[in-house]
């Protein structure tokens, strides 16, 4: 699986980088007060950054975020489109770590949206420092005008379930955008933390620009 989703993300760039579309290229920044991904706590207090490519519905980018035992690093690619009122993407994520905070993980990411609902899977596998485990991810989003409601939950050699709800928007002045910002409250059941559950209020600030 590992060989087939880094070639799969190889020739989606050469295919990006080849073909006559309109391309563009942008940037982001940001902290989040609890980094928290996929209802697990990462680091408190976290700094991130990222790059995106995007050319017709091709994207591509890397994602990186101070996870206090080195940085994580996150690649990704894939192809999205619409269909009316529905979306559809398909694509890859590699997460990398620099220390020995986590090891890494592969996973092919599937989904699909209609209007204010969306649903994303993620098929993957855990590197696990020597013993690797297969997991299935599956996340359902309602969104409508900044807010939020969403319901995850891992499956196979992985399992749990958290619930999160926001709002965000963008914070401007004179018509000017200077941010972007959120606020998320997330609960993680016992089963996905491995001991107590836990419920923690993030807070989001960002700014993306193009270049």
């Amino acid at each position: 699986m590992k060989r087939v989703l880094k070639a799969s993300l190889i020739l989606l760039v050469l295919v990006t980088s080849s073909q006559a579309y309109a391309q563009s290229f942008s940037g982001n920044i940001g902290y989040n007060s609890e980094y928290i991904y996929r209802g697990i706590p990462q680091k408190s207090s976290s700094a991130f950054g990222g790059v995106d490519f995007g050319a017709g519905g091709f994207y591509a980018g890397a994602w990186a975020a101070d996870v206090g035992d080195g940085i994580e690093i996150d690649y990704y690619g894939g192809y999205g489109w619409e269909l009316g009122d529905f979306s559809f993407s398909v694509g890859g994520t590699w997460y990398t770590y620099t220390g020995d905070f986590d090891d890494e993980y592969l996973e092919a990411n599937f989904s699909i949206g209609w209007k204010w609902l969306t649903f994303d899977a993620a098929v993957g596998e855990w590197d696990g420092f020597g013993e690797p485990a297969d997991y299935e991810f599956y996340a359902l989003t309602l969104a409508h005008n900044g807010f939020y409601g969403k319901v995850g939950t891992f499956k196979n050699d992985f399992d749990g379930s958290y619930y999160e709800a926001g709002y965000g928007s963008t914070l401007e002045v004179n018509e000017q955008a200077l941010f972007d910002y959120a606020l998320a409250v997330i609960y993680s059941d016992s089963t996905l933390l491995g001991g107590d559950s836990d419920t923690n209020l993030v807070l989001t600030l960002s700014k993306t620009f193009d270049f």
